[in-house]
């Protein structure tokens, strides 16, 4: 049996499927993450892009590519953030916030270099990300 959780934007109109599990969960402390989120951190899932599916609204996906890297998407209808596609790390970030029923467990923050919250959780800090994905992979001090 394969897990689902649903999710959604905002106000609704949009819904969204994840299934299996997630590649990673995590904190984001990148500029473009922050300004995005309007926060001081943003929380990630990252999924394969095959596990995610917007099962309602396909029609209010508004998109936002600032790079080739990161097409962000949020509901046309209410502003409502919904995933970023990574094209180029072959992952989709679905926002924790948007899937509520999914059991967060963040094992990771990257990009902390960038960071304006300071967190001791005792999680690794990543410089920037993983050296698997083209990061560093360098860890710095909590």
């Amino acid at each position: 049996m394969t897990d689902k959780h649903t999710g959604s934007c905002f106000c609704g109109a949009v819904e969204i499927e994840v299934s299996g599990a997630p590649e990673a969960m995590g904190y984001c402390h990148c500029g473009s993450c922050r300004s995005w989120s309007a926060g001081p951190v943003n929380a990630f899932t990252l999924w394969k892009p095959a596990s995610v599916r917007v099962t309602k609204g396909s029609e209010f996906v508004g998109h936002f590519q600032k790079t080739e890297t990161s097409d962000r998407q949020f509901c046309k209808q209410c502003g409502g953030h919904l995933m970023t596609d990574h094209p180029t790390l072959g992952l989709t970030d679905v926002y924790a916030a948007t899937i509520p029923d999914l059991d967060f467990v963040p094992a990771v923050h990257v990009n902390y270099a960038e960071t304006v919250l300071r967190m001791k959780d005792g999680l690794p800090k990543l410089r920037d990300f993983p050296a698997e994905l083209g990061g560093s992979g360098q860890a710095l001090p909590e």
